[in-house]
């Protein structure tokens, strides 16, 4: 999901969610755009009696399209890209070359795609097929500072680190668990963040990848999206299968809590919050990096959700400085 404000005044504020839908297999699939309204926190404190018009949220769904998997189908996209032999997982654009998209898949390979020199027949060849992982590559990332580097993580239990040559050996992790996911962190470049499939999320440092620098542990089940919050260096956010999307901050790891605090369901102090409103596992989530704080989640209840925290919580982060634009 991405978003993106369109415009935003006193009493509401708009963004564009990007949807895709997950059914049956004898369904249709289909890739959506969807304009949110949300309230301002303005509008927000006056709905309490005091505002005659309050701002109701709702999701509206503008434009529809067709996704199917096979060529034959009446799916008719701009383009096919060629290379994969079986399904994939990951899919990661570059944020410096255009049009250079990577892609993992459950054939074990990993490809590289320019669609910006596809040819006119819309069904482009792979680049590059980087054949490394002994078993189904789940997750795929670009670098985020550097435009020669990207990442890859599979169900061999290996953590690898490219830096963009196809004939040189990746960088590999010791061996560990499933890792489902990975994401580098924007604003610090040496460091990454994993979620694996033993409900743990890692953190390590991409020099030296043989153990992680620390482990946050309080998923009840298979952690499956990490994600680091575009405003804040030190905040993150996963989710699993425990139906929890959970908020960490590493700038907390460490600190005492007060005794009325220690509370077993509470978690460790680097975990300040755990959002508990989906009732299936979470299959995607987004920060809005244009509203701090603010994040876009769905479900296998089909329910989409937008929310944020309540400011007691993150006030005090606050005082952490956003990246210079």
């Amino acid at each position: 999901m991405a978003d993106d404000p369109e415009n935003s005044d006193q009493v509401e504020e708009e963004f564009s969610l990007v949807l895709g839908t997950h059914t049956s297999a004898s369904a249709t699939y289909f890739l959506m755009i969807a304009d949110a309204a949300l309230p301002t926190l303005d509008s927000e404190s006056n709905i309490a009696g005091k505002n005659e018009d309050p701002v109701i949220p709702k999701v509206e769904v503008t434009q529809r399209m067709r996704v199917d998997g096979e060529r034959e189908d009446e799916c008719d996209p701009e383009l096919w890209l060629r290379g994969h032999d079986k399904k994939g997982y990951g899919l990661s654009w570059s944020p410096f070359k255009e049009g250079y998209l990577l892609g993992g898949s459950q054939d074990l390979k990993i490809c590289l795609w320019d669609v910006s020199a596809a040819p006119q027949d819309k069904v482009p060849n792979a680049m590059h097929v980087y054949e490394a992982h002994q078993s189904v590559v789940e997750d795929v990332s670009w670098h985020l500072n550097n435009e020669n580097i990207f990442g890859s993580a599979g169900d061999d239990c290996q953590l690898m680190i490219r830096d963009g040559n196809f004939l040189r050996d990746p960088q590999r992790s010791a061996e560990m668990l499933v890792i489902n996911y990975l994401s580098f962190n924007p604003h610090n470049g040496w460091v990454l963040a994993t979620a694996s499939s033993d409900s743990t999320v890692g953190l390590f440092d991409m020099r030296k990848l043989t153990a992680p620098l620390h482990v946050l542990s309080s998923h009840n089940g298979e952690v499956f999206q990490v994600e680091w919050d575009p405003n804040h260096e030190t905040v993150l956010a996963s989710s699993g299968d425990d139906r929890r999307l959970m908020v960490w901050d590493l700038n907390r790891i460490g600190e005492e809590q007060l005794e009325i605090e220690l509370d077993a369901e509470d978690g460790p102090p680097e975990l300040p919050f755990s959002h508990g409103g989906h009732n299936a596992k979470i299959s995607d989530f987004s920060w809005n990096k244009n509203e701090p704080w603010v994040v876009s989640s769905v479900a296998e209840d089909n329910t989409l959700q937008v929310w944020q925290m309540a400011e007691s919580i993150y006030r005090e982060d606050d005082d952490l400085q956003a990246p210079d634009e």
